[in-house]
This record gives C-alpha cells, sequence and structure tokens, in this order.
C-alpha cells in the first residue's frame, strides 16, 4: 500500500486554488526521540495525504528506550492552541494521543464538544510510567470526558483491559468485543485492539505465535488483521496507527476500510523500521519514498539476494504493539 496524496490538480477556473488536503487536528505530547508523540502523528499524517494540525499537551523526557518525565503544558495554552487554528481552519478529523494531566483532558474535551460532528480517534498509551494518582485521575477523566466523543479507541489488548475491565478476573483474556462493550458503556463506539495473542491452534497457522488486531463494535468484531509475532520491540507503533486511521477518516475513507488501509501502514512502516538509538527500533513513515535499488549494485542476473526473515529485516511481519 502507497499512500496517495491529494494532488494538486489545476481547478477548471485558473483563478481559483486546489482544494487543500484534510486537516487533522491531533492533541500529543512532544516526544524528543522523534518516534511519536507530535512528532509523529505530523509524519503518520502528512505520508497518508491529510495535512496535520499539531496541539502541544506535554513535553515528555525520553529516549528511545523509557520515558521518564514530563512537563505538563498550562491547560488554557493547550485550549488557546487549538482554538486560535480552528477559527481559521475547517478540520475533518481529530486525534487524540496523550493529553499530559486529568485538567489538559478536561480542556480538550471542551474543545472537542463545540465539534461533535468531526470523526474523533482516541490512542491510549501504556503510562505504566506515571505516578498511580496522577495516572489514576488522567484514566478517570480519559474516560470520563474523552471515550463519549470517540468514534474509534486505539490501544493495545493488556492497556485496553487494564483501563476498561479493571475487574477482570477471568483465566481467559477478555475478547475485543468484550473490551468494544466495556468502551461502548461510555460511548465510544468502535475500538481498534492491537496485540491479542494467539497460538498456532487458534490463529489456524500452524504451531508459530500470531497476534490478531481488531476492530469491534459492542455487536461484535467487524475486520481485523494477523501478524506473525516477533519480539522486536517498536516505539510509537499505536500513534502511528492511530494517526494513520486519523487521517483516512478525515479524507472520507468508510470506517472498515480504513483500518485495513491503515493497518497494512503500520505494518509496512515497521518493516521499513529503523534503529536510531540503543533502544527500540522508529517506524519509517515514508517507507513508500525510498528510492528503489540501485541495478548496478544488484548481483548477476538482475535480481538482489535474499535477505534473512528475522525481527531485524525488511519482509518479516513486524509485531504491533
Amino acid at each position: 500500500m502507497t499512500p496517495e496524496p491529494t494532488p494538486a490538480t489545476a481547478p477548471d477556473d485558473p483563478g481559483l486554488e486546489p482544494p487543500p488536503p484534510a486537516c487533522v487536528m491531533c492533541f500529543n505530547a512532544s516526544d524528543p526521540s522523534g518516534a511519536g508523540g507530535i512528532a509523529g502523528d505530523i509524519a503518520t499524517i502528512a505520508a497518508m495525504g491529510a495535512h496535520a494540525l499539531p496541539v502541544v499537551t506535554s513535553i515528555v523526557m525520553r529516549d528511545t528506550a523509557d520515558t521518564f518525565d514530563q512537563h505538563e503544558i498550562d491547560p488554557e495554552v493547550v485550549a488557546e492552541q487549538a482554538r486560535t487554528i480552528l477559527e481559521d481552519v475547517t478540520i475533518a478529523g481529530w486525534k487524540v494521543g496523550f493529553l499530559g494531566s486529568a485538567d489538559n483532558v478536561s480542556a480538550v474535551a471542551e474543545v472537542l464538544s463545540d465539534y461533535t460532528e468531526i470523526p474523533l480517534v482516541s490512542y491510549l498509551p501504556n503510562l505504566s510510567w506515571m505516578e498511580e494518582d496522577p495516572s489514576q485521575l488522567y484514566h478517570d477523566a480519559f474516560r470520563e470526558l474523552i471515550l463519549p466523543a470517540t468514534e474509534v479507541l486505539v490501544g493495545s489488548h493488556k492497556t485496553l483491559q487494564d483501563f476498561l475491565l479493571p475487574d477482570w478476573d477471568s483465566e481467559r483474556p477478555p475478547s475485543a468485543r468484550e473490551l468494544a462493550v466495556a468502551a461502548g458503556e461510555h460511548g465510544t463506539r468502535h475500538v481498534l485492539v492491537t496485540g491479542i495473542m494467539l497460538t498456532g491452534k487458534l490463529s489456524g497457522q500452524g504451531p508459530e505465535q500470531y497476534i490478531d488486531n481488531v476492530l469491534a463494535s459492542p455487536q461484535g468484531a467487524i475486520t481485523g488483521e494477523k501478524f506473525e509475532r516477533f519480539d522486536t520491540a517498536f516505539m510509537a507503533a499505536g500513534d502511528t496507527l492511530a494517526a494513520s486511521l486519523a487521517a483516512l477518516l478525515a479524507a472520507g475513507s468508510e470506517l472498515q476500510a480504513a483500518v485495513g488501509e491503515a493497518l497494512s501502514f503500520l505494518d509496512q512502516s515497521l518493516d521499513a523500521g529503523f534503529r536510531p538509538g540503543m533502544g527500540q527500533i522508529v517506524p519509517d513513515r515514508f517507507f513508500w519514498a525510498l528510492p528503489p535499488p540501485d541495478e548496478d549494485e544488484l548481483a548477476d542476473g538482475g535480481m538482489p539476494e535474499p535477505e534473512p526473515e528475522d525481527p531485524g529485516s525488511k519482509g518479516a511481519p513486524r509485531r504491533v504493539h
């Protein structure tokens, strides 16, 4: 799948400008690694042919291995960033990432409440690095204020289970539908659950382990895609998936088709990922813009030497976190 940016074709009337790409406002933290947060949203949305309107909610202290701390942006500053550009630009989609604090959740929710017709994709990251009390306040506010406005809630199976079904005591993990039912009780229409572990027996593809990624509503699973599981760790996979889905919905794609394309985009971004530091692999959202191999460098016969399919090689399916 290669993203196709909105072409700047000449209008029938030479005096008119061509229509702009779909604009997506994304609320997220500033991530100095460049992998996730606002930087990741901008790269992903641009790669999908849309235009990002970034609103910074927090400045996180992190490297390519861990997140250590954050400096929250004042809630009034968060809201002012958003409302200033909203007075000027027409948006077609929202993407919510990490908002920094419960107060910022409230500020963002107030902005969202004035544009209820715009589809919202919300991403719930793993916040285990936060202290317990601020984390609890954040999750409570997110549950009460963001979920009712959310069209699609994106998150890993474990993160969504801890958030939506904290008292789950069955030996089996909850299904995507059960998570969707729990989210639906707060007004969310769909969940996109990543990282659902499948054994070979459940996946029907042999003894290897696979992970499933499922879009579900309270009525049941709708669509999804399985990937072979590798232990390679990636940064910002969830942010990438949520931002690409938000861009596709903003451009007018139907939900089921948009989920399939977003999962394909993520898989290829991870497949082309790179390791800029000593930590995790960063998705390459512009994999499709890489030049083809130089024919002069190919072996005689015109075919490249096959690469081994290990977790660090291109062409191997990747694990979605």
